[in-house]
């Protein structure tokens, strides 16, 4: 076998179990001066198709940040532009309902439109699954809440990684482990997403990192790195963790793909599409063959597009280090009294949660989902280790009221409950500010009030803990709050993608789940 990279995605380095998982959202980011072919062709796309733009200030980075992160040299993508590419062009694609945008944004319960016209189909052959060692799979359903291509058993999957170029090596990484944690975290530092004008990073702490790795089922052969065969230093890196995700009525073990990151210096290597052949491949001989995403491209197929919106909490802060601008007539003054929160929660009885909390808030959330057609299916555990407070990394209160016959002993029930991430950006070249905190809203239900004052108890909690800005996407029941809470809306769009999963696309209304 030959140390050459595999071709992405296609030609003859195809996977011989017919399922690849695309890259995450949060891809890989490089510096203009390093742009891969591939890398332009995907900015230009944003630009053209996914109508996001490049930030002009800071105030946008928080969506372009996740959002212009590049999925590295994974492959020929259509530019927007009908120029054609070979690859896509010959790959089996579904025919994906447009119903739902014609007829206003209703969904149709997957009635299939007509054919997409040519630059659309080109991109959504990415969706279709691939057979094996170059093969092209042609075998694809026009069904809903099915496998696009029928899932394969063991024994016709690839055995053996794929071959890395000469010089690197396959490394599976220990993030239980404090000096392989670290090694990722120094990575991601000097090589993850950033704004076009590299002046924010966004900063997952090891305490982060080992938050969003190893929930309960974690395997630890999804935490995939690619290692210097003569320095052992890690140069590229991917990830999946396991999660059920409903999509309408169905309930599908899927994996999460994140953190796909390569090596600043390393772009022309093309270890990109062989991270997600690997990754691909080891998740699919544990029996997976389903996965969740996001991404702020428009890729072949979105199930839905959400909307980050940005709410300030330090404006003067924000203004000084160009996250944001004082409009015209605006005083720094006046901003700041706009922007400002009241000193304590609304809510009675609002406190940290706390273990004996879990069994009564997974039941409150697990109901509230119920609402919506895209979301996790957490177990107890998978909740406790999703939402219980971590000191800098996941905030979550509850209120309660007191159920049973009185005394001591009597049973408390949640009825709302708050938590957001912490996810700071490292501010680079400013004389006095190195860190921009930032809050990201993650599962909110309120029952006893209203959801605009328990957003808004949210972003009291967020500053108290020296949040600079507060995010929220429009899924859920965001957006009917998110404007009278003086939040801004974002320049680009989330997408959601369901791998390998026919269904309906949905409104962002009808989203309930949150990737990191």
């Amino acid at each position: 076998m030959s140390d050459e990279v595999p071709p992405p995605a296609g030609g003859d380095g195809q996977s011989s179990s017919g399922q690849e998982i695309p890259p995450p959202g949060e891809g890989v980011a490089s510096s203009k001066s390093s742009l891969t072919e591939a890398e332009s062709l995907l900015i230009d796309m944003m630009k053209r198709q996914a109508t996001v733009k490049a930030p002009s200030s800071g105030a946008d980075i928080l969506a372009a940040g996740r959002m212009i992160g590049k999925d590295g040299d994974g492959g020929d993508k259509t530019d927007g532009g009908g120029k054609k590419h070979a690859f896509w062009e010959t790959q089996p694609m579904k025919v994906v309902a447009d119903d739902s945008k014609k007829s206003g944004g209703k969904r149709t319960g997957g009635k299939n439109s007509d054919p997409m016209n040519k630059e659309t189909a080109a991109a959504a052959a990415a969706a279709a699954a691939i057979g094996g060692d170059g093969e092209e799979q042609t075998t694809t359903t026009t069904m809903q809440h099915c496998p696009i291509v029928p899932n394969k058993p063991t024994s016709e999957l690839r055995q053996d990684p794929y071959n890395m170029p000469k010089g690197f090596e396959w490394s599976t990484i220990d993030v239980m482990d404090e000096a392989q944690r670290d090694e990722v975290y120094d990575l991601l530092t000097r090589n993850y997403v950033e704004d076009d004008d590299a002046m924010f990073r966004f900063d997952y702490s090891p305490p982060f990192l080992l938050w969003a790795l190893t929930p309960p089922d974690f395997n630890p052969d999804f935490h995939l790195g690619v290692r210097s065969s003569k320095s052992g230093k890690l140069m590229a890196f991917i990830t999946a963790v396991p999660a059920h995700v409903r999509a309408y009525e169905k309930t599908v073990p899927m994996v999460e793909i994140n953190f796909l990151c390569v090596h600043k210096k390393l772009r022309s290597k093309r270890l990109a599409p062989v991270l997600i052949k690997e990754i691909t491949r080891r998740v699919n001989l544990t029996g997976v063959f389903q996965a969740v995403y996001t991404a702020g491209v428009v890729l072949p197929v979105p199930v839905a597009s959400c909307r980050y919106y940005h709410r300030s909490l330090n404006p003067k802060k924000l203004v000084d280090i160009g996250f944001s601008r004082l409009a015209a007539r605006m005083t720094m003054a006046r901003m700041i009294k706009l922007y400002k929160v009241p000193e304590k929660p609304a809510t009675t009885g609002l406190r940290p949660m706390e273990m004996r909390d879990v069994p009564s808030a997974h039941r409150l959330l697990d109901e509230y989902l119920t609402r919506f057609s895209l979301c996790v299916k957490f177990s107890v555990d998978e909740f406790a280790h999703w939402l219980m407070p971590r000191k800098g990394v996941i905030t979550t209160y509850v209120a309660t009221k007191k159920s049973g016959a009185g005394g001591d002993d009597e049973e408390e029930t949640v009825t709302d409950l708050i938590s957001f991430y912490h996810l700071p950006s490292t501010i680079t070249n400013h004389p006095r500010h190195s860190t921009l905190c930032a809050g990201y809203s993650f599962y909110n239900v309120a029952t006893s009030v209203d959801a605009e004052v328990l957003m808004r108890d949210a972003l009291i909690l967020a500053k108290n803990e020296g949040m600079d800005v507060f995010n929220a996407l429009n899924l859920m029941e965001n957006e009917k709050i998110l404007k009278d809470l003086k939040f801004g809306i974002g320049d680009g769009e989330l997408q959601y993608y369901l791998y390998n999963w026919a269904c309906p696309e949905m409104e962002p209304k009808d989203v309930g789940i949150v990737l990191l």
